[in-house]
């Protein structure tokens, strides 16, 4: 079903529902893709094209926030798929696009290869007269549909929003949070920051978020996942964790065990913040739903210390 300004959702089918989401932006017969989930989302976005009465050659760009995996791994397959794509990308993460034999060597190390196998598919390189590196603050038109181009550190060094200005909307990658429709109550979403490994920034990624809320947008698309609104308490509520989260991690620098207390701390806080916000869950289904993003924050917040230690 089509989306509120010509803007659809589709899940990625990446671990479980409603854990990532692929956005299509139509305009006058032409369509753009933010981010691409993995190669084994193609067939869903095909599908879900086809459904919004759009084909492959319908597709002007796919627009990456950034190359993290989950946001871009399916992007090779995808330009296989779509015969006039171009694919729009932060020029830190082209290089990874044309030749992603480092993201695939470092993935292998991290989750195995049949692990790998199973989360990513085949990750494809793509022709480098294919690929658009952007510029802070570069526009660029799909059909005549302004989307502005963003530089927002903090998450990644290479990550960027895409604000479209016909709907006064933003894409927001990993910037400016998750937020899981799990966590829903009647005071609307539930937000959290992500300090994923291994370029998170505490300064950078406040000064992005508050970049973004300045823009004053009617609602903000995420990667995770999907449609919110409310974005000026989304942004304080964004600043003040991304604050907490740093404080915990330079609570436990000096610990033998810093890992364990980090991850014990993040997620007391989690558990607290949710309940407040009038979460009724247990235990056992925050954990399930959690556990992977606090085990990921946490290495993310010990390289960052790590980082520190080195300067």
């Amino acid at each position: 079903m089509r989306g509120p300004d010509d803007i659809t959702a589709i899940d990625a089918g990446y671990v479980r529902p409603q854990m990532a989401a692929i956005h299509v932006i139509e305009h006058r017969g032409r369509a753009a893709l933010v981010d691409t989930g993995t190669a084994h989302s193609v067939p869903r976005v095909l599908a879900a094209l086809a459904s919004l009465g759009r084909g492959p050659a319908d597709v002007d760009y796919v627009l990456l926030t950034h190359v993290h995996l989950d946001h871009a791994g399916g992007a090779g397959a995808f330009m296989r798929a779509l015969p006039k794509a171009t694919l729009v990308v932060h020029p830190r993460g082209a290089p990874h696009m044309i030749d992603p034999s480092k993201l695939i060597a470092a993935s292998i190390e991290v989750y195995g290869e049949a692990r790998y196998r199973e989360l990513y598919g085949e990750i494809v390189p793509i022709d480098a007269a294919r690929v658009q590196v952007t510029r802070d603050g570069e526009q660029l038109e799909l059909a005549g549909r302004v989307l502005e181009f963003w530089f927002t550190p903090g998450h990644a060094m290479h990550h960027q929003a895409i604000a479209d200005h016909a709907s006064r909307t933003v894409f927001t990658g990993d910037t400016f949070g998750l937020s899981y429709r799990d966590f829903d109550t009647s005071r609307g979403a539930f937000i959290f920051p992500t300090t994923t490994p291994t370029q998170f920034d505490p300064q950078q990624l406040a000064a992005s978020v508050a970049r973004i809320a300045a823009y004053a947008p009617r609602a903000v698309h995420l990667t995770h996942y999907a449609r919110i609104g409310d974005v000026e308490r989304l942004a304080a509520d964004m600043t003040a964790q991304i604050g907490a989260f740093a404080a915990i991690a330079q609570r436990h620098a000096a610990a033998a065990d810093r890992r364990a207390r980090i991850r014990a701390d993040l997620r007391a806080l989690l558990r607290e913040r949710s309940l407040a916000h009038g979460c009724t869950m247990d235990d056992a289904r925050f954990d399930a739903l959690l556990g992977d993003d606090l085990d990921l924050n946490t290495d993310g917040l010990v390289a960052w210390l790590e980082r520190a230690a080195r300067a």
